[in-house]
């Protein structure tokens, strides 16, 4: 082991990192969900997309009440995904063709079946047992009330009442209680997870709301009613997110995390302020943060260069890099984004299933092709997430008794959720589960996915799949800096050049823009009449000169 810090040369700073979610990725064994064993099945697959790593989303015991965030056993695996023979067999795999693993850490809160919180009910109100949650008498003469007007992130009150009078507060879920951080016992048990798996070979960690650990939980509660991020201020004091406190914790990871050879990655999924955002990616802590703001842009030259401005300036702030990314399992796919007229509200689209406002696949394939060839050009990480590189879009329709997502029955069925990004993928045009699974996917597949399975994009030069391939590999070969220059370009066209001597025309015009003169690279559509079209991006030499 070394114990000189070196967060700052980790291999995650440029790299592709491929988000699995277990369930919905490979079911190898035949009962409708994905399992661990089905990921090492396509460990090739992964190899020749050629991603760096594999963020494989929580696999731990779980009801499901969130998804997995809802984790029965921090070191275990949930027995229907596999064993943890299985796990280490996929770690294997993953080093064998030179990739790394990336595993989800939940620590704000725990799922309502481990065994502290199961000891904390069964143990009198101010007992140590109850100390490793949030647990508060109620307001009123009876304590009828809640302790706080907190809310939950899926709709309704933070907290739940328990037989014997008290509450206890959960963010999310009510079957996910928050720990209570501002006792020693759970910074221990986090080390010694994050150490079990560490030992066991995993490369890095997310970690999963990672600006909520720390609270102020003094006496009278402070009122805070709404969860909104654009509600946390920038001052760190705020009752619950992003407090000042939190990142004495990540500072004690990182002690751990650097004994190691070579030191374990991390990267917060931390909803603040970019001016806030920098602290948890500093070297001392996680060394990244998660940058959202593509995910959440519009399709806008002016946007996207502001956007990419101001995330580079932020990750040399903080001694990182960027980390960019356009879809994950908690969005509307970027297919469908792009798809959608301008200004489409995405909640009542998908609560309508999708019929609200006409979603143009074409347009959305179109710029979904171009947004991800800028992204994967820039400096800094990308992340990908399961099914973006077949081109897939936003199932919107799943019939309600077929939702899973907890934000459907806790929202009162306003708000829809997750679940269409979480779809099985398609990877044959076979039934009954397009390859998937030899039983019906747990989450139902629409007739339309046929059209986008794996098998009839490997050999197709013109597909996504083949546009994907084909960018990580000319992005492993022309190694750049982590820096980029903006060259000028008309109105509602992005040129910029990186190092090595390669540069970068993104199209968001209606207006063709000529293509420029040199060795073209990669296009996301064809190029004709010597013009690049609206929504298209290309990569090219400006000096021709032989390629890898």
């Amino acid at each position: 082991m070394s114990s000189t810090p070196t967060a700052t040369d980790s291999w995650a700073r440029n790299a592709v990192v491929y988000q699995v979610y277990p369930r919905s990725f490979v079911d190898s064994d035949g009962d409708g969900l994905g399992n661990i064993a089905g990921i090492t099945a396509k460990v090739g697959y992964l190899h020749d997309l050629g991603v760096d790593a594999v963020w494989l989303s929580p696999f731990y015991p779980s009801a499901l009440a969130d998804g997995g965030y809802d984790v029965d056993d921090y070191r275990d695996v949930d027995p229907r995904l596999g064993t943890l023979g299985d796990l280490d067999d996929l770690i294997a795999a993953l080093h064998e063709r030179g990739m790394k693993l990336v595993v989800d850490i939940v620590p704000n809160h725990t799922s309502n079946r481990h065994r502290w919180f199961q000891a904390a009910l069964e143990s009198a109100p101010g007992s140590p047992e109850r100390a490793r949650y949030v647990f508060r008498d109620g307001l009123g003469p009876d304590g009828e009330q809640p302790p706080s007007d907190w809310v939950s992130h899926f709709g309704g009150p933070a907290w739940t009442r328990v037989p014997d009078g008290q509450w206890y507060l959960h963010l999310f879920a009510p079957e996910q209680p928050d720990l209570d951080w501002s006792n020693r016992e759970v910074h221990d048990e986090f080390l010694s997870v994050l150490k079990f798996w560490s030992d066991r070979g995993v490369d890095g960690y997310r970690i999963d709301v990672a600006h909520a650990l720390t609270k102020d939980l003094s006496e009278p509660l402070r009122s805070k009613p709404t969860v909104a991020n654009d509600a946390t201020p920038e001052t760190g004091d705020d009752p619950l997110f992003d407090r000042d406190e939190v990142h004495a914790i990540y500072e004690e990871w990182r002690q751990l995390f650097d004994q190691y050879d070579p030191p374990r990655t991390a990267v917060a999924e931390a909803w603040v302020p970019a001016s806030r955002r920098v602290l948890y990616a500093r070297p001392t802590e996680l060394g990244q943060a998660f940058n959202f703001d593509l995910l959440e842009a519009s399709w806008d030259a002016d946007t996207y260069q502001r956007i990419i401005d101001t995330n580079i300036a932020n990750a040399a702030e903080s001694g990182a890099t960027s980390t960019w990314v356009l879809s994950n399992h908690d969005v509307v796919r970027h297919a469908t984004r792009y798809g959608l007229p301008a200004g489409t509200d995405l909640e009542s689209w998908l609560l309508s299933d999708g019929k609200s406002a006409e979603e143009d696949p074409e347009i959305g394939r179109l710029r979904a092709r171009a947004a991800t060839a800028v992204m994967l050009a820039l400096p800094g990480s990308a992340y990908l997430y399961q099914g973006e590189e077949l081109g897939l879009r936003e199932v919107a329709d799943i019939p309600h008794d077929r939702l899973q997502d907890p934000m459907w029955l806790r929202s009162e069925h306003t708000r829809k959720g997750r679940d269409g990004c979480r779809v099985p993928l398609p990877w044959t045009t076979e039934a009954p589960a397009f390859g998937f699974s030899t039983a019906e996917a747990h989450l139902p597949q629409p007739a339309w996915f046929a059209d986008y399975a794996a098998s009839t994009q490997i050999d197709d030069q013109a597909s996504s799949l083949s546009l994907y391939r084909e960018a990580l590999r000319l992005r492993r070969s022309l190694s750049a800096g982590e820096t980029l220059t903006w060259q000028e370009a008309p109105a509602g066209v992005l040129r910029f050049d990186r190092t090595d001597g390669w540069s970068v025309v993104a199209n968001f015009s209606g207006d063709p823009f000529p293509v420029p003169a040199g060795e073209v690279l990669l296009a996301t559509q064809p190029l004709s009449d010597g013009v690049v079209p609206a929504n298209t991006t290309v990569w090219f030499a400006p000096e021709a000169q032989p390629r890898d």
